[in-house]
């Protein structure tokens, strides 16, 4: 049975995952989600010539960003969009690092997710992130008397 979530229940779903930053929807509206889908939804609505591609939203944020001059994490999610339902099993993640001139550093994609294998927005920037060695001392080599 397909799990069919109004636009309050995503949002709150994405935003108890940690995704509560600034997105745009297909491209356009910028905002925070509960805005930025609101707004898109109306321009479809009002048949503006907003892009709407066949039953699915386009949604792209940063869930890391530390200034120009450093690598940034962003994701873009395809969600299900039909009738005014969400549906999260159609969901896919595309989560991507770039460095500073957008040069792709690393990628994951995650697809066929539910509600509750969203990955947080701490795990989705893991998945993509150089694992950090701990460096160990280099023990002293030498005559010890």
């Amino acid at each position: 049975m397909k799990l069919l979530l109004d636009l309050d229940a995503f949002v709150k779903t994405l935003n108890d995952k940690g995704y509560d930053g600034y997105f745009h929807t297909e491209g356009c509206c910028a905002g925070k989600l509960r805005d930025s889908i609101g707004e898109f939804l109306e321009l479809v609505k009002n048949d503006n010539d907003a892009p709407l591609s066949a039953n699915f939203l386009h949604l792209s944020t940063y869930l890391e960003w530390k200034g120009e001059e450093n690598p940034r994490v962003e994701c873009n999610i395809r969600v299900g969009y039909e009738n005014g339902k969400f549906d999260l099993e159609q969901t896919e993640m595309h989560i991507r690092r770039t460095d500073r001139y957008g040069q792709l550093l690393k990628q994951s994609k995650l697809t066929n997710l539910t509600a509750d294998s969203v990955p947080t927005a701490l795990e989705a920037i893991a998945q993509v992130s150089e694992k950090h060695t701990e460096e160990i001392a280099p023990q002293k080599r030498g005559l010890r008397m």
